[in-house]
């Protein structure tokens, strides 16, 4: 080798490895969303999970691995006090320096409230009202307009959910004007959505320590409010297509050298989305009309996307253990009115799903939300809804 190319090749080394030294440190709570944010990021870097896959949020413990995380953390993202509120301590204390975006909390997220009752009615389900927190709407020319990164907004054909691509808010990166996506909304009958009018500013300063979510009647879902909202959001597609814009602002803002990576990633993945839409629309129309129960209510965000209702839960929404009088309203369902499928979660005891279908000739199969079996990273996201989607139409 040249001696003169010597210098030039480790000076090129040394430049790399500062550019990726620059890359901030990200740490997400689950896997779907960890999938997300990995996404947003793929290319740039890799985000940290903080609850491993297969493991319950409902019932997390912090692992040393876990804490490190949160600790080295320069951005975290959660879905929020209402999935894992044992982990909020431990941000505010161990990633007390970090930018935080608790997700269920985000402008434009679709909240929907826990339904307490065992059994549910039909199409009890809306895609809810959104709210933007305070923040004006402010509406995009046309599509490939460069923004002050020099990157195009990569709409990606999304015109037919009306989502305004990225405003710049005063702290100096992309935010998003929320919309109500122009979706009709399927034919679902009104429920209680969340307006999402908090009277609370995002500053994305991310002091988390001053957000007071009001979420104390969270702790305990047994005899939780009707209040309370299900956090189960990640399973509707038109959050996480709002949550990787925001992704890719909370990254760029951090970031602003990858910002254009971040929010083209973020457009690439949107497009993804919206195709993966109308994949599971498909393999699910074959088998609409079909009577199902779920372990816990943790799908009525899936059910509201793809108007599949379901017709009750084993348990509430926190997955605690069902009381004996509730078992026996589900095994009343399934009796009389034919329920077709009882599907239980890897994540939870079998044996209360024997015992619900004990006496009955209703099917049962594994549904999960969490992608415990996948491995994480990008793509684990879109496979999730996509196997829960299978996993329905084969028990129906």
């Amino acid at each position: 080798m040249s001696r003169k190319l010597l210098p030039v090749s480790v000076t090129a080394a040394l430049l790399a490895g500062t550019a990726m030294a620059d890359v901030p440190r990200v740490a997400v709570d689950i896997a779907p969303v960890h999938a997300l944010v990995a996404r947003v990021m793929e290319g740039v870097g890799t985000p940290d999970l903080i609850v491993p896959s297969g493991e319950s949020p409902h019932g997390f413990s912090m692992r040393p691995s876990s804490a490190q995380a949160l600790q080295d953390a320069d951005v975290v993202f959660w879905v929020g006090h209402g999935l894992t509120p044992q982990l909020e301590d431990a941000i505010e204390t161990l990633a007390e320096d970090a930018a935080v975006t608790e997700l269920l909390e985000a402008p434009g997220t679709t909240r929907l409230e826990f339904r307490e009752d065992a059994l549910f009615e039909a199409h009890d389900h809306d895609h809810g009202d959104h709210d933007d927190h305070g923040h004006d709407d402010h509406d995009q020319e046309a599509h490939g307009e460069k923004d002050e990164h020099g990157h195009d907004d990569h709409d990606h054909a999304h015109d037919d959910h009306g989502h305004d691509d990225h405003a710049h808010d005063d702290n100096g990166h992309d935010d998003h004007a929320h919309d109500d996506h122009g979706h009709d909304d399927h034919g679902h009958e009104e429920v209680k959505a969340d307006a999402h009018d908090h009277d609370h500013d995002h500053d994305h300063g991310h002091d988390h320590a001053e957000h007071d979510h009001g979420h104390d009647d969270h702790d305990d879902h047994a005899g939780h409010d009707h209040g309370a909202f299900d956090p189960h959001a990640w399973l509707s597609l038109e959050n996480a297509d709002q949550w990787l814009n925001l992704i890719a602002a909370e990254l760029s803002a951090a970031d602003p050298d990858n910002a254009g990576a971040y929010f083209t990633n973020a457009g690439d993945a949107r497009a993804e989305i919206a195709a993966l839409r109308e994949e599971v629309a498909a393999i699910l129309d074959p088998v609409r009309g079909g009577n199902f129960i779920v372990f816990h209510d943790a799908y009525q965000y899936f059910e509201a996307e793809f108007d599949f209702p379901a017709a009750g839960a084993i348990s509430i929404g926190d997955a605690s253990d069902p009381s004996p009088a509730r078992i026996a309203e589900i095994q009343g369902r399934i009796r009389d009115e034919g329920v077709d499928c009882v599907l239980s979660e890897p994540q939870f005891n079998p044996g209360l799903v024997a015992t619900v279908l004990e006496g009955t000739e209703a099917q049962t199969s594994v549904i999960d939300p969490l992608g415990a079996d996948l491995e994480p990273g990008p793509a684990l996201y879109p496979q999730l809804i996509r196997n829960m989607a299978n996993a329905l139409a084969d028990c129906l």
